[in-house]
């Protein structure tokens, strides 16, 4: 796993990551736009990897599923980012401003094969 965005839910949904079976789940990553937001989240939530962007993290190859927890107006340059770099997707709800948004990111994973949930 990849968390992008290192707000509240990021938290709560990492501290939740690290209760599955670390064979199944492991958060190997986190992003934010200020590197010592994301160095910080990432010691408090013992990740290994922490990005000052999140293009850093679509690229990185051991991240396969990618959590975005970035604000509402934000969701969709992150998720279509994440897609184009092959990542399977849980983005915070709503996942969209608007109906358009919603359609255009669930086409985008479509046309690519891949996982994206709200």
């Amino acid at each position: 796993w990849g968390i992008v965005s290192v707000g509240f839910i990021s938290s709560d949904v990492s501290t939740v990551l690290r209760t599955l079976p670390r064979s199944e789940h492991q958060v190997v990553a986190v992003a934010a736009r200020d590197l010592s937001r994301a160095e910080e989240f990432a010691r408090k939530h013992d990740i290994p990897k922490a990005y000052g962007s999140y293009e850093e993290l679509a690229k990185d190859p051991n991240v396969e599923v990618a959590y975005i927890g970035t604000q509402q107006v934000q969701h969709k340059a992150a998720v279509l980012l994440c897609l184009a770099a092959g990542k399977a997707l849980l983005c915070e709800k709503p996942m969209g401003t608007n109906s358009a948004e919603v359609r255009e990111m669930v086409a985008e994973a479509r046309s690519r094969g891949l996982f994206l949930m709200e």
